[in-house]
């Protein structure tokens, strides 16, 4: 093609990016460290090449960008594949009016002349990130958390201008053999600790068709069966006929240092994070050196300075909201879940856990650190029910309360949690309610009748306004109330409880009329069997009752094995975010560690078992299931109707005649019947009441 017709070669510009963190960062140097040191500060900007079709990656300014306070270096990242690094150099004034009145032509020619030295030494053959130098100009008014910047990317201009004979993707250019043993070797140079980051490199095509991938300081070690020569460079940008900024200062290395002028070369991009040929585009690039250019005293014009949408100017962000220590808890506070989407678990769904309002009934050891895990996950809506006061004894095992706390009487647990979590994570919305629950077993007189059902009302009221109930309580009695509640108001409900070594944690299943609902949307092959999966009272032989009464202290206080309520707590809490991100909730069905999941149900979070059952002794843990009981005295269809159509009378009935619940449900009948058969229910339900019992303080 002649000269004249060939189309002059252009290169999409270098974007830039900058994380916050680098601004806060910027300033926490600027306060502590530099003062009024204008001194330039070295920089490290990362970038990599393009990996996806329509957008193209950013030179990417971050925290670790800026030497820590303790060092004078700027921080780099040898053997990232994601971080390419660049040097780059901090230009940050003390006054607006200093920040404005810079020679900005003068600095870009300065930081033009440090890649011509760089080129004419043969360093940036050495270390070939020298050719992507940058700089940028700023000043950051730390009373108004506002940055002022200009990125500058300087590019020596080629007089005349690179022409270009050819340029179309990868795969078009090399045969079969070749592109597969190129997407091979670009693979393995990715891959490497010593070569992932390094942006330019030596493509040899040998005879065979093979190919191989070397730094540029290795010209000399490859030129025997070299068929085809390309010079190859991370591409940050994805249009399909420019290259990329990068290649323009890699251009110049080639001509004075090689003094080559058809240059083939290569701009590798990814997808997925492996070579993509179909992005990777080929080209021969016709340069005409300068005379002038042989003279090392000589600089070449430049170009460089950012445009936005076509116009150049500076930029100003405005960090005052941002630098709200409030602001900036809950953006780290997300980090970690928004992290987890990454790779490990994709289908986290965010919106739900930031959404879900849970109710914690009972704030003592397992209360706050549910609490405090619920945090974790990105619940943000939390309340917690409780009467007690703070005693000298719980800070040591319950993580939201202090020494303080315990003064004067103490402070009521459920105010006191609060204020704690508020002060941990000042976005979460926590209330605490001062109450009681009533309970079966403890009956009433007529004169505390009304405080009983204003609290039973409440407790109503607190259960239907939020999604989640976690039945968190020291007595197995005061779990009864909140059952009911919650089977009628088909809300998910999880429990945790405790004993001395060991510890239940387990979802309720659905309401009674809860199911057959949602089994109605099912093929009769789904539906066929399922059953509704039991609460915490369906394998009771008798009604809750006083489980206080005629006990020690040790047994009336909440005596565990330290390490019990954590583990029980995370458990419950990975329960719910396994309920919320199951397609069918609380009507899943129970799974076992055991029997593994289903091909069609296998999910990144894992099972979702009904029941886990922890002892210390043999620190083990297995998964059960049990299912509904018809004589449930808690969620059994004759239970839920029964107060759905008697309302708080029902409730005093059951609280004040102990025997009422096992009448309704016939547990009465069944006892008698079983006597029949000379059966020991004395002493056999007093062995399931122990058994039961040490997972409920």
């Amino acid at each position: 093609m002649e000269e004249n017709k060939r189309p002059i070669l252009q290169f999409a510009p270098f974007q830039s990016a900058v994380d916050e963190g680098f601004w806060h960062r910027l300033s926490s140097l600027k306060l502590n460290e530099l003062g009024i040191d204008d001194s330039p500060i070295p920089v490290s900007g990362f970038f990599a090449p393009c990996s996806h079709y329509q957008v193209s990656n950013h030179l990417t300014l971050i925290s670790e960008s800026l030497p820590s306070e303790e060092s004078s270096s700027s921080t780099t990242s040898h053997g990232n594949r994601n971080r390419c690094p660049v040097p780059g150099m901090l230009y940050n004034t003390n006054t607006l009016e200093a920040y404005r009145g810079l020679d900005k032509e003068a600095l870009l020619k300065a930081e033009s002349k440090k890649i011509w030295d760089d080129i004419h030494s043969g360093r940036a053959v050495e270390d070939s990130t020298l050719l992507s130098r940058f700089f940028l100009i700023s000043y950051a008014d730390l009373k108004k958390w506002s940055f002022h910047y200009w990125f500058a990317f300087p590019a020596l201009v080629l007089e005349p201008a690179a022409t270009l004979n050819y340029i179309q993707p990868a795969s078009q250019y090399f045969s079969s053999k070749e592109a597969e043993s190129l997407s091979a070797a670009c693979n393995d140079w990715r891959k490497s600790t010593v070569t992932a980051d390094v942006p330019f490199f030596l493509v040899y095509v040998k005879s065979d068709s093979s190919v191989s991938v070397r730094l540029l300081k290795d010209w000399d070690l490859c030129q025997d069966d070299c068929q085809q020569l390309l010079f190859g460079f991370y591409d940050p940008c994805h249009l399909p006929n420019n290259p990329g900024w990068p290649l323009r200062n890699f251009l110049c290395l080639i001509a004075v240092h090689w003094k080559i002028n058809n240059i083939r070369f290569l701009c590798y991009r990814e997808n997925r994070g492996f070579a993509d040929l179909g992005l990777c585009l080929v080209g021969e690039a016709v340069i005409t050196v300068p005379e002038a250019w042989k003279d090392h005293g000589f600089i070449p014009a430049t170009v460089g300075w950012e445009s936005i949408k076509g116009k150049k100017g500076a930029r100003c962000i405005s960090l005052a909201k941002t630098m709200d220590p409030r602001r900036l808890a809950v953006s780290a506070a997300d980090l970690n879940l928004k992290l987890m989407r990454w790779r490990a678990l994709p289908s986290l769904d965010l919106d739900i856990l930031f959404s879900t309002k849970c109710l914690l009934l009972g704030a003592g050891t397992l209360g706050c650190q549910v609490a405090r895990m619920l945090m974790a996950w990105g619940v943000r809506k939390i309340t917690l029910v409780d009467n007690g006061r703070v005693a000298m004894s719980n800070p040591l095992r319950q993580s939201l309360y202090t020494l303080e706390d315990c003064l004067n009487g103490g402070e009521y647990k459920a105010v006191a949690a609060v204020k704690s979590l508020k002060l941990i994570f000042p976005a979460v919305e926590a209330e605490g309610v001062v109450m009681s629950i009533p309970m079966p077993g403890h009956p009433i007189s007529s004169q505390e009748e009304e405080s009983v059902i204003n609290d039973c009302r409440h407790l109503h009221d607190l259960v239907n306004s939020h999604d989640v109930v976690f039945l968190l309580t020291d007595t197995r009695e005061s779990r009864w109330l909140p059952t009911i509640f919650c089977a009628t108001s088909d809300k998910i409900t999880i429990t945790a409880a405790l004993g001395f070594d060991s510890f239940l944690v387990m979802r309720h299943g659905s309401g009674p009329f809860g199911l057959s609902s949602s089994l109605s949307n099912l093929s009769l092959s789904e539906s066929n069997g399922r059953q509704r999966l039991g609460c915490y009272f369906c394998n009771d032989v008798v009604a809750p009752i006083d489980s206080t009464a005629n006990r020690t202290l040790d047994q009336q206080c909440t005596v565990t094995r330290p390490g019990l309520a954590p583990i029980a707590s995370a458990l419950a809490v990975e329960l719910l975010v396994g309920i919320l991100h199951h397609p069918d909730r609380a009507y899943a069905e129970a799974e076992h560690a055991n029997t593994g999941l289903n091909a069609h149900s296998e999910r990144p979070l894992g099972i979702l078992p009904h029941q886990i059952r922890g002892s210390f002794p043999q620190f083990s843990q297995i998964t059960l299931t049990g299912y509904c009981s018809k004589s449930c005295t808690a969620c059994s269809g004759t239970v839920v109707s029964e107060y759905r159509n008697r309302g708080m009378e029902f409730v005093l009935q059951a609280i004040n005649h102990p025997t009422y619940l096992e009448d309704l449900t016939g547990l009465t009948e069944l006892m008698k019947s079983a006597n029949s058969f000379d059966l020991d229910w004395d002493s056999s339900s007093d062995r399931m009441d122990d058994e039961d019992e040490c997972l409920d303080i």
